[in-house]
């Protein structure tokens, strides 16, 4: 009806709807809802209906008609009027941006579609949305601070307003605020911060027509005022001068080869990523150093920008029309705010590669810059016809750091040469590139290789003594990451230990022949005195605790192990009324146990336990413990089995993982580590999910099932083991934590199925060290808790 399908509203409609400062002042106070409905052109418009229908129409149908409706309104609205606020103040300081946001209008549905998808996930689960948010308001801000058109800015206010509102708008989840989040996640998100502000400066150096504050790469597509002939001809010419240096200012920055190291360090930046991705300290210590590089050459860049007159004297900008002061301080202050994120971080990121993985890196990096040298002096020395001068080797020799450097950071510094034919300019442009490539080819390469304490050839022999003659029921906990691994003399034991202040810590008994035990026990203690730690035997059986008392050593209770013995098993009479109940809801929900692994698992299936499990962990705002307590790297591996409880629409209700347990070569029992379930899902999925892996492994012919231990919990007992002062602080702490952790609820829970329990153990030699034992431990289970999550732990426990 308003002929604007095909180019978006004419200019005598875009006055009466679109979004704009002129628009809006002129009396049209609409237009912040109007513009919503109008898009700039066909392209736009069939986008839009795309967007529509991927993204409002499920938020519709998730939080209803009228709330979908309201939020629209007034994120649209809101949104618009904060954007054009903006652009209102930022035309009132001297700048091209400001100036170009007051004379914008726009047209632009995704707006509200945005604020809305923000606004709805008030009420998702924890896991999306911190997913959605982060995404989004990455992808906004970055559209924002790069691209900065006024419709750039009403999308990101609008989705702030989303945010902001969303609780009001929505309603709140049943699960509460995010307070925390595992470390895998956390480590996800910061990756996700530090690649975006990398694609940012990508986009806008292919984006000509960006203006935001961050734009400074669209200069690379700046015509080139002269050829490089041409530019021998201005340069010969002493009145010329400054024409001379513009020139080679354009010159050195027109092309394919000079874009690709212009953008070297984005891309350095995005290896880095992945590092921090993954966890690694070199990746966190290579972003760290290249922000701290970058932020070095803005500064540079503003105080040359602030004390020179001449507009070609900026480090960045060069003689681009745009160059400002703000638009130098603007860079330096989002590279501080990235940097200060990594400092504060640092925490995450402290997987380490083995020793030797490194100077490969270096080495084939220099060797990398050797070829690049010899072949940059011997054939542009072959070549030097195809230069404005005849370089030598020395000229060219001297010029080789320079290709390292990219174009954009050489604009104070007169070139010694410059390449006039293609063969020389091929040279010219591509020998640093080449050793850049080869150094983020090599650093992805070390972040592949498996971290330390992953000793494959120490695990394959642990696992071979766990195969046969077998362990413990909790013994497959010492296949973990973070593990070291001691072998008695005779190759027929194998300890899992890791050292914290001091002291050896042990990850179960030691594995192997348990009639030779004492003998390995002796041996082990024998190999940490010789490396001046203290052993401390951790999560240990009766047999090892007997032995250690008779030695003199110290024996405490840390956790309490129920055991289902299988044998007979039958889940009658009153006291299994509540499995019986959970077993028959389930046949009535349609919800059926399914055994898979998460290598076997459908990608549908393993994004659903992801999922689950971030959602718990985040929803409980505190630390996520590790040490003997699995999470979801410990699910990778492939003898570890997952029964899940699943309905007919493939929806995952719960997840847990049963561990093997062999005696010479046979399974014999399962071990029960991971349990996790959906807050909104069928709800006796615990007591669902135990009593079919019961029924399972009693079919298989197995001897019992381990749920496992419980830390700091202990069932009463009347041939209880002598109480000492050390037990009754121990009772302390478990009562203390319960109502953070929930440990004892844990054992109580348990305590349905009618187990046999046995009592878990911390034994060590001396008394004194109890203190140095009490900081490992803690730092074990708690290897990456920061100041903030310890505070809010101290807060609740004092609040409990």
């Amino acid at each position: 009806m308003t002929g604007s399908l095909r180019h978006g509203p004419s200019p005598d409609i875009a006055r009466w709807v679109s979004s704009g400062v002129e628009s809006f002042g002129d009396g049209h106070p609409w237009v912040l809802w109007s513009s919503g409905l109008f898009a700039s052109g066909i392209v736009e418009y069939v986008l839009v209906t795309v967007v529509v229908l991927a993204v409002a129409v499920p938020v519709e149908h998730r939080i209803g008609t009228g709330r979908f409706v309201v939020a629209a309104v007034v994120t649209q609205g809101v949104g618009a009027a904060l954007a054009l606020l903006i652009a209102l103040i930022a035309s009132t300081v001297p700048n091209t941006w400001g100036i170009e946001l007051h004379g914008h209008v726009v047209e632009d549905p995704l707006a509200w579609v945005l604020g809305t998808l923000l606004a709805s996930t008030a009420v998702m689960d924890t896991l999306w949305r911190r997913r959605i948010r982060t995404l989004v308001l990455v992808f906004l801000v970055t559209a924002a601070l790069f691209a900065g058109h006024l419709q750039d800015v009403t999308r990101l206010c609008a989705a702030v307003a989303g945010v902001i509102l969303g609780p009001w708008l929505c309603g709140r989840s049943a699960r509460g605020p995010a307070l925390g989040g595992s470390v895998r996640e956390q480590r996800t998100l910061i990756a996700l911060v530090v690649a975006a502000s990398v694609l940012g400066p990508i986009v806008a150096a292919f984006s000509p027509h960006a203006i935001g504050p961050l734009s400074a790469l669209r200069m690379l597509f700046d015509q080139v005022p002269y050829s490089a002939r041409e530019l021998v001809d201005v340069c010969a010419d002493p009145a010329l001068h400054d024409e001379c240096r513009k020139g080679q200012q354009a010159l050195r920055l027109s092309g394919l080869g000079p874009l690709m190291m212009n953008l070297m360090p984005s891309i350095v930046l995005l290896v880095s990523a992945d590092g921090l991705r993954r966890g690694r300290h070199a990746g966190w210590l290579l972003s760290v150093w290249a922000h701290t590089a970058l932020i070095g050459t803005a500064a540079a860049s503003l105080v040359a920008e602030a004390t020179e007159q001449d507009e070609t004297r900026s480090l960045l900008y060069g003689q681009h029309r745009h160059s400002s002061v703000y638009m130098e301080l603007t860079p330096l202050l989002a590279l501080v705010a990235i940097l200060m994120v990594l400092l504060a971080s640092r925490r995450l990121f402290e997987v380490r590669a083995p020793r030797g993985t490194y100077p490969p890196v270096w080495l084939g990096t220099l060797g990398a810059l050797a070829v690049a040298t010899l072949v940059y002096v011997g054939a542009g020395s072959l070549l030097s016809g195809g230069f404005d001068r005849d370089p030598g080797t020395w000229t060219l020799l001297r010029d080789m750091p320079r290709r390292l450097i990219p174009p954009v950071y050489l604009q104070l510094f007169e070139p010694p040469v410059l390449p006039l034919t293609s063969a020389a300019t091929l040279l010219f442009e591509w020998a640093g590139v080449l050793v850049w490539l080869v150094f983020c080819v090599l650093m992805l390469r070390s972040f592949r290789v498996p971290a330390l304490g992953h000793d494959v050839d120490a695990q394959r022999r642990v696992r071979r003594l766990l195969h046969s003659p077998g362990g413990s029921s909790l013994s497959w906990m010492t296949t973990w990451d973070g593990n070291h691994y001691w072998f008695s003399s005779d190759d027929r034991h194998a300890v899992a230990y890791r050292v914290h202040a001091g002291v050896a810590l042990t990850t179960c008994d030691p594995i192997g022949d348990r009639g030779t035990l004492l003998a390995a026990i002796d041996e082990f203690a024998a190999f940490c005195a010789e490396n001046g730690w203290t052993p401390c035997l951790y999560s240990v059986g009766e047999p090892t605790a007997v032995i250690a008392r008779e030695h003199g050593w110290t024996c405490l209770q840390v956790a309490e192990e129920t055991v289902i013995q299988l044998d007979g098993l039958a889940f009658t009479g009153k006291k299994f009324q509540d499995v019986r109940t959970a077993l028959n809801r389930a046949r009535k929900d349609g919800v059926t146990a399914e055994w898979t692994s998460l290598h076997d698992a459908p990608l549908a299936v393993v994004e659903q336990i992801v999922a689950i499990s971030e959602e718990w962990v985040a929803d409980k705002g505190l630390p996520e413990m590790g040490f003997t307590l699995g999470g979801l790297e410990e699910l990778r591996d492939p003898e570890v089995r997952l029964l899940l409880a699943i309905d007919e629409d493939r929806h995952v209700h719960a997840v847990t993982s049963w561990m093997p347990v062999y005696r010479d070569g046979a399974l014999v029992a399962l071990t029960l580590d991971f349990m996790r379930r959906r807050s909104d899902g069928f709800r006796p999925s615990m007591e669902f999910l135990i009593a079919s892996a019961a029924s399972a492994a009693q079919e298989q012919g197995l001897e019992y099932l381990s749920l496992s231990g419980a830390p700091l919990a202990a069932a009463a007992r009347s041939d209880a083991m002598d109480r000492t002062t050390l037990d009754a602080l121990l009772e302390l702490l478990g009562r203390t934590l319960e109502p953070v952790y929930g440990f004892r609820s844990l054992l109580a829970f348990k305590s349905k199925f009618q187990p046999e329990y046995r009592p878990v153990y911390m034994v060590f030699p001396d008394p004194a060290a109890l203190p140095a034992i009490g900081v490992a431990v803690g730092h074990a289970y708690l290897p990456d808790v920061s100041l903030g999550q310890g505070r809010r732990l101290l807060a609740r426990l004092l609040r409990r």
